[in-house]
């Protein structure tokens, strides 16, 4: 027997408690047959000398926006500004450079930009009276990174029929008004889909474009697969066919990592059926019985996402006790809402999890935390358990007694270490000193038995997972503080294990990658050094990432020339690592 490919002179780091280093590892058909001894008297195509770089699993990132942080790269990235002035010449150049931060294929000639957060500029944001000046006629929608809400100026909201002060918020949704009733610019939740109705849907060309372009960005930074959190309607959803958009991009080669993806809530229907294929609720799903898991390693559904909240940055997650005033902001009273009423979201949750879909439940407030555990456990109660794992997005705010509820329930959760950075000082001021042991909780979920998934949520936060990984370590806000509860810092092969194994189980990928162990897929990454002794994960560097054996991505200093021996044959010409072929 021939390997395809031989990695030797390597630390390895499998993950896999059975056997948890190695020195060489074997693949053969995009799977890893075995490691060191193992791999006595196999000759390979392609044998690589890794000159002591270290080899991990590869990276997973459980809940990111693939198809909009594609789309955010071609669009107005504004995330740099400091201040408002900085902010509206970035909005001036836009406008005054032909079809500078635009869609070419936007007959409308919107102007979109990507990256706004009032943290940025000392809380405030826009003047509307000044977005007209610098936009006119021009319509605008310039994201907010926590995806919760957006800026537009009156263009837009024209457009949309919303200027008046009469018009009516939407239900789990907010068109933010100064006190005489007239728009400030700012759309909250659901009143976001006001605007985006007017821009939806994306094409397909676009959003493959816009996939490739993620991915290849995601293959740089180690990552060989994610889950797409929400796709095909609502307010995350950029087309109704936007899985057609994931099948094409993907039988086309331009998908460069392993996706699933989650289809909102919004898109499942009633399927009707035979009386006896539901024990209670009528099932709501896609049609021909499509649920959570179809597909293959490649591409393939992930459970259903629905909203049940908001955002902590935002103030609008669904909290216990009001969000602390701060600054200029009065919170009394405000302990956010729900993006629907609670019995219409059971009923919808519970019929999709009857057609047999898991479900992913945002839920950022603990109060939104306590609907979303209520009902996926009643549904597991009738329905039973789900092979993909029932999964709460983000768990942000967990009180000390939900941590048992969930283990039990055997519910995973995704908290974003990406966020300490950018938004941590920000949290600390909203949820004030004695609720701020609850917040974006780590090593108490491992501790309790809950199922940890390591994810980015980029493009709200950033999605490098090297970083990720250092913020689950030291848990350092933008300031320099801790966030939170110190005694949730992880341990360095903990946030190594977030983004691998612990991802793969919370993504029900577990017996098929998260771990370097003979028979699973051969995604791994190569860094510079190992992030379980480097004295700052942060400043690793990503030599090259493989998805099953095929390299998706090699750093100038792990650079490979293609051979005709083999599609994984390649003679490695720089850096630390050197190559040898085989006859």
């Amino acid at each position: 027997m021939k390997l395809d490919l031989l990695l030797r002179n390597a630390e390895i780091i499998t993950m896999d408690p059975a056997r948890p280093v190695a020195g060489s590892l074997g693949i053969w058909q995009g799977r890893i047959v075995g490691l060191d001894e193992d791999l006595d008297g196999l000759d390979a195509l392609q044998v690589l000398d890794l000159g002591g770089a270290t080899v991990t699993p590869g990276f997973i990132d459980a809940h990111c926006h693939t198809t909009w942080f594609g789309l955010g790269l071609a669009e107005l990235d504004v995330s740099g500004a400091r201040g408002l002035e900085e902010l509206y010449g970035l909005l001036r150049g836009a406008v005054s450079s032909a079809g500078a931060g635009t869609n070419a294929d936007d007959a409308e000639g919107w102007l979109f930009a990507t990256g706004f957060s009032q943290t940025q500029h000392g809380g405030s944001f826009p003047d509307i009276a000044e977005l007209d000046r610098i936009t006119g006629e021009r319509p605008l929608f310039m994201r907010h990174n926590s995806g919760h809400m957006a800026v537009v100026n009156t263009a837009a909201l024209r457009l949309a029929g919303a200027e008046s002060a009469s018009f009516p918020d939407p239900d789990g949704g907010a068109i933010v008004r100064d006190a005489a009733g007239r728009p400030t610019g700012l759309v909250q939740e659901t009143a976001q889909e006001l605007i985006q109705q007017l821009i939806l849907p994306y094409s397909l060309e676009d959003i493959e474009a816009a996939l490739e372009r993620a991915t290849l960005y995601y293959a740089s930074e180690g990552i060989t697969s994610f889950t797409e959190a929400g796709v095909g309607g609502g307010w995350i959803g950029h087309s109704p066919a936007e899985l057609a958009a994931y099948q094409s991009t993907s039988a086309n080669g331009r998908l460069h990592a392993r996706a699933q993806v989650m289809p909102v809530l919004d898109v499942l229907h009633g399927l009707g059926g035979h009386a006896s294929d539901s024990a209670g609720a009528a099932p709501a799903g896609l049609d021909l019985g499509i649920t959570s898991g179809f597909g293959n390693e490649y591409l393939s559904l992930g459970p259903a996402k629905v909203f049940l909240d908001g955002s902590l940055l935002g103030e609008t997650a669904a909290v216990s006790h009001e969000f602390c005033s701060h600054g200029h902001k009065d919170n009394r009273g405000n302990v956010g809402y729900f993006q629907a009423d609670p019995a219409q979201l059971r009923e919808r949750i519970e019929a999709a999890y009857a057609a047999g879909w898991s479900i992913a439940a945002h839920a950022i407030g603990d109060r939104a935390v306590d609907l979303a555990v209520d009902i996926i456990t009643d549904c597991q109660a009738v329905y039973g358990q789900r092979r993909l794992p029932n999964r709460i997005e983000h768990a942000s705010m967990t009180r000390p007694e939900q941590l048992a509820r969930l283990a039990d329930a055997g519910i995973a959760v995704t908290p974003q270490a990406s966020f300490f950075r950018e938004g941590g000082d920000g949290m600390t001021a909203s949820l004030g000193p004695d609720r701020l042991p609850w917040a974006y909780r780590a090593a108490s979920f491992l501790g309790a038995g809950v199922m940890l998934a390591g994810s980015s949520d980029r493009p709200v936060a950033d999605g490098n997972v090297l970083r990720g990984m250092q913020a689950f370590v030291d848990r350092r806000t933008g300031s320099g503080a801790v966030f939170g509860n110190p005694a949730e810092r992880l341990t360095p092969h903990q946030a190594l294990a977030a983004y691998t194994s612990g991802a793969a189980a919370a993504t029900g990928s577990l017996s098929e990658k998260g771990t370097l162990t003979p028979g699973k897929l051969a995604d791994f990454t190569v860094l510079s050094a190992s992030p379980l002794t480097a004295p700052a994960i942060s400043e690793l560097h990503v030599l090259a990432t493989a998805v099953g054996g095929r390299f998706t991505y090699q750093s100038t200093h792990f650079h490979a020339e293609p051979s005709s021996e083999s599609p994984y044959a390649s003679r490695v010409s720089a850096g630390r690592v050197s190559a040898t072929q085989s006859s």
